[in-house]
């Protein structure tokens, strides 16, 4: 009798992906709390959800409200309670290459959020998206290609998808570290089929 698993959904057949992570949270503070996660697979799929406040997360900044547009109200009426939200991304990220832009935010933020439900605040761990970016470029350019030069490629792409007003929602900002790597991976391919 079959399980329902498929091959993919195997933890020893699963390929490990590149996923970008994003969180929105309560303020910049010490004592700030993630609101909004957001994680986007290299393939494209991604996953997006507003988090309820756990009971002993008390942490509110209007000056961070006004930037993400997030509301107290909105978590209480549409987020998703913290155990659920851990636990599913345990269950989906595990196994996998996990960044994020600022990954000193992003990873206190992921802590919080696993340590809230029980989990081990390593449970996941995040790297950051400009070593992802440099791999890739590394991985299609070679060895004829410089670390300097690479860095250079790296830099520029980043700095050329900068956006005039950033969106400062978990979802879209995941989405641009993605748009980022498959734009680094572009311009190493054209480099090396132009030998410039």
């Amino acid at each position: 009798m079959g399980t329902g698993l498929s091959l993919e959904d195997s933890p020893v057949c699963r390929v490990a992906l590149i996923v970008f992570l994003d969180f929105e949270a309560s303020s910049l503070s010490k004592k700030s709390v993630p609101i909004e996660i957001a994680w986007v697979f290299e393939d494209g799929r991604s996953h997006s959800a507003l988090i309820r406040p756990a009971a002993d997360w008390d942490d509110w900044a209007a000056d961070a409200e006004a930037i993400h547009g997030i509301s107290r109200e909105l978590l209480a009426s549409e987020g998703v309670p913290v155990e659920q939200i851990a636990r599913e991304m345990i269950e989906v990220l595990t196994g996998h290459d996990l960044y994020a832009s600022a990954p000193s935010w992003d990873g206190k933020w992921l802590s919080v959020l696993l340590r809230a439900a029980g989990f081990p605040r390593h449970a996941l761990r995040l790297g950051k998206s400009r070593d992802a970016f440099m791999a890739t470029a590394r991985d299609v350019a070679g060895a004829a290609v410089t670390e300097t030069e690479l860095s250079t490629l790296v830099d520029d792409i980043v700095e050329e998808s900068k956006e005039a007003v950033p969106a400062h929602r978990a979802l879209a900002d995941a989405m641009l570290e993605l748009t980022r790597w498959k734009l680094v991976r572009e311009a190493a391919r054209k480099r090396m089929a132009t030998g410039s």
